[in-house]
């Protein structure tokens, strides 16, 4: 009796679970990671992380042969590390080449002898790739850069293969937002946006679509 009470009333009951309980988004993208060094990396954190799409952003350095540095072996110069953010993003949200103008636009393309106020291979612009599809986005940006700036010198921004992206110590992990005071004053003090602005003008610190560039991939993304 009591089944047949049941049984009329299971098609009800798996409905109200459905609405009910969560199912997973099986189909959401897995988040991607992209390495930049642009100088300070306080800087860079701070400039990157505020992008839609954008997971995380965490200061350390790469490029280098020491394992585990510190900042005072870093700064050093003498483990070939630089500065670097690694930048956890979610592809549905922002795309690589999206980064990538959001990048160039935030670091002055022809000095590689530091980057501001900062000088040193360990403040050197560098864009580190992790796979085939990066590499060839980040050879497109120069083109694409070149384009906008109508530039007649060479860029000394580096594309270098991502080995090992190492964390810093924790007092310099979102400096910008947890020293503020400090922060800005340093940033003005370094004449990083009056670079930033005499070298891309209204363009400077913004992601959007290349000025003066063809239909390429990363113009569009």
């Amino acid at each position: 009796m009591m089944r047949r009470l049941i049984l009329p009333l299971v098609p009800l009951l798996l409905l109200i679970a459905a609405v009910v309980v969560p199912v997973p988004a099986v189909w959401a993208a897995e988040p991607q990671q992209a390495v930049f060094a642009g100088g300070c990396f306080w800087c860079l954190e701070h400039d990157l992380e505020v992008l839609p799409g954008v997971l995380s952003a965490e200061s350390g350095y790469s490029g280098g042969a020491t394992a585990n540095p510190t900042y005072q072996q870093v700064s050093s110069g003498r483990t070939g590390h630089a500065e670097s953010v690694l930048v956890r993003f979610d592809p549905e949200l922002v795309s690589y080449t999206t980064l990538l103008r959001a990048f160039w636009r935030n670091v002055d393309p022809f000095d590689g002898q530091g980057q501001f106020c900062d000088r040193g291979s360990s403040y050197r612009p560098v864009i580190f790739t992790s796979s085939p599809d990066q590499l060839e986005q980040a050879n497109k940006s120069i083109v694409l850069a070149g384009q906008e700036l109508g530039a007649s010198e060479a860029f000394a921004v580096a594309i270098e293969p991502l080995e090992r992206f190492w964390p810093a110590e924790d007092y310099h992990q979102d400096y910008a937002e947890r020293q503020a005071l400090t922060y800005n004053f340093y940033r003005w003090r370094c004449g990083r946006d009056a670079r930033l602005d005499a070298v891309w003008g209204e363009q400077a610190r913004r992601a959007v679509v290349w000025k003066t560039a063809p239909a390429f991939p990363t113009n569009a993304g």
